[in-house]
């Protein structure tokens, strides 16, 4: 059976699965530098891409649509999607976003009148809602499915609060366990709106809130991870909490906009108050972190049958200080997030809630590099090439304090560069860090993340086990913290990608012949791709951009006659242009 998957609203996308195996998972930001979370704003796309893996529209079993916010009151109206047909406009009915009560069943598709019109033909689809994608890309993708054990699944999603469901292979069924507490995910970014780098001004605020409709302010897309990065600045008070708890309570209420309606609370109370912005969201941050493990330890507790695996997936799953709380409660055996949490792994989710519900095959077998191949474009002039083996990559990494844009096979799936669109630096110096942070054009207190091997990793990180997705916190230890400074955040932390052998065979090449010439088993790694845009498709992208004077590319180095000076150039610091980046 083979099952094509398609997410068309932001972060939108096409995946395509094949009797069980994933074969590809296309978000639209990363082909030719789309805007980062594109929407699939015409179906012309989904015939090139299937052609591009060898498949027709006719070779497809089925299309399954993910679903989305309908209309009317709280967004629950018919969800009818707008998207191209080459330069004709047509709509979509599509499912919900979520559920509505603790019965429905979340494998049961919605089937519509609308069509598919593609070359020439109508197709018919299914659809399913948001959040099931969500549960399925999360269970299919973990260990649990591939030992056929059960798995409570806890999402929360932007646009939905934190609920508890458990995905039972045996039984083919998703049971849904009940909401947590009563937050949107998007708190984290709104959050950012009253508090920090990103604040806005009162008036802005309240158009905002005059806005809230579903295309309306959500607090921005990029926002959240800016925010869990800025608090390091500040420390959370303990009293400040304390009141944050008696707040929620005062004035909870389901409503879209309960969660300005808190932080407005908050700023009353801190009025007046020696609280830095930092202090606030550091605050907000242990706040919302105390009701997660709370709600989660309660709601399990009460299902003492179920087995004792968990997924955590939605927007909110990318916050790896709460991944790390939660594997650190002791009441799971095991926890899995996938690389792809947020709404960069709904195209997949929803073609793994088809497959689940078409023929119970709850699990897939996938690969994290299954995302766009690189493009077989020439560099932009100005840039001079040269064969260069990975060996004498790192040769030139432990003599150079040089930022590399690394570009190799197949893009990652998700919102982090794991390796093979990846810009890699030496992490012995601080300096490389701000060069990395001017190349990015980001702000100085934002991170570099490391590339480690995992053979290493517990030696220089606590606790260093395996995380090849970049997904949980680890500390650097006292000894490695002046070794490798580029990459120790301001609260000595770090978010860790582990490398082994058999994941990523040419990066862990590269790591180990580095870690043979200077005794350091790791590179600074971050995301290649032009501001504001998805993963560099292509050599020329890579030096179009410019801002890093070396691109790798299937053993050629590629160097840039005239350099980018960084000298020249100051660390990037937030202006008012900066809150819609």
């Amino acid at each position: 059976m083979i099952i094509c998957g398609i997410k068309i609203t932001h972060d939108g996308g096409i995946a395509l699965i094949d009797n069980g195996e994933l074969k590809f998972s296309i978000e639209m930001e990363k082909i030719d530098n789309n805007a980062r979370y594109s929407c699939l704003d015409d179906l012309h796309s989904i015939p090139a891409i299937l052609a591009e893996y060898g498949y027709s529209l006719d070779d497809v079993d089925h299309f399954a649509i993910d679903g989305w916010h309908g209309a009317g009151a709280h967004w629950r109206g018919d969800p009818v999607l707008s998207i191209k047909n080459g330069r004709e406009p047509i709509a979509l009915t599509v499912a919900a976003y979520n559920e509505l009560t603790l019965k429905e069943n979340l494998l049961q598709p919605e089937v519509f009148e609308s069509k598919l019109p593609m070359q020439g033909k109508d197709y018919d689809y299914r659809s399913y809602k948001h959040v099931t994608g969500h549960i399925c890309a999360a269970y299919a993708s973990s260990p649990f499915a591939v030992k056929n054990e059960g798995s409570f699944v806890l999402i929360w999603d932007g646009g939905q609060y934190p609920r508890l469901y458990y995905v039972d292979p045996l039984e083919k069924t998703i049971k849904n366990l009940g909401y947590l507490f009563v937050f949107l995910g998007t708190i984290y970014s709104i959050m950012g709106h009253y508090y920090g780098p990103y604040k806005k001004t009162v008036a802005e605020m309240k158009e905002d809130r005059e806005k809230m409709t579903i295309e309306g302010y959500f607090g921005g897309y990029s926002i959240a991870g800016k925010v869990m990065s800025y608090f390091a600045l500040g420390k959370a008070d303990d009293r400040l909490v304390q009141e944050m708890k008696v707040i929620y309570k005062r004035e909870l209420e389901i409503s879209n906009l309960f969660e300005h309606k808190f932080m407005m609370a908050v700023a009353d109370y801190v009025e007046g108050k020696p609280y830095s912005d930092a202090d606030v969201l550091a605050s907000m941050h242990v706040f919302l972190e105390g009701l997660l493990l709370e709600g989660l330890a309660k709601k399990v507790n009460k299902f003492p049958a179920h087995q004792r695996n968990i997924c955590f997936a939605g927007g909110s799953a990318l916050n790896i200080k709460w991944n790390s709380k939660i594997r650190g409660m002791k009441l799971f055996n095991d926890v899995w997030v996938p690389p792809f949490p947020n709404d960069a792994g709904s195209a997949l989710g929803v073609a793994c809630a088809a497959m689940a519900d078409l023929n119970g095959q709850f699990k897939i077998d996938w690969n994290v590099y299954a995302g766009p191949a690189l493009r077989n474009r020439k560099p932009k002039s100005g840039w001079k090439a040269s064969d260069c083996t990975v060996k004498e990559l790192a040769e030139f990494l432990a003599k150079n304090e040089e930022l590399v844009v690394f570009l190799n096979g197949n893009a990652e799936l998700g919102p982090r560069a794991l390796g093979n669109r990846s810009i890699l630096a030496p992490a012995t110096s601080l300096n490389v860090k701000n060069k990395l942070n001017i190349a990015k054009m980001r702000e100085s207190f934002r991170p570099v993340a490391p590339i480690c091997l995992e053979a290493y990793a517990s030696e220089v990180f606590d606790p260093g086990d395996s995380d090849p997705y970049m997904l949980f916190d680890h500390q650097v230890r006292t000894a490695w913290k002046d070794k490798v400074p580029a990459i120790v955040h301001l609260d000595g932390s770090a978010r860790l990608q582990s490398v082994g052998k058999t994941q990523n065979p040419i990066v862990w090449e590269l790591l180990t012949a580095y870690h043979e010439l200077t005794g350091i088993p790791l590179l600074c790694n971050t995301s290649a791709n032009l501001r504001g845009s998805g993963f560099f498709p292509d050599v020329e992208s890579a030096t179009r951009w410019g801002r890093a004077n070396f691109v790798w590319c299937n053993g050629k180095m590629y160097e840039q006659i005239e350099k980018f000076s960084f000298e020249d150039q100051s660390a990037f610091e937030v202006f008012a242009s900066s809150k819609s980046i």
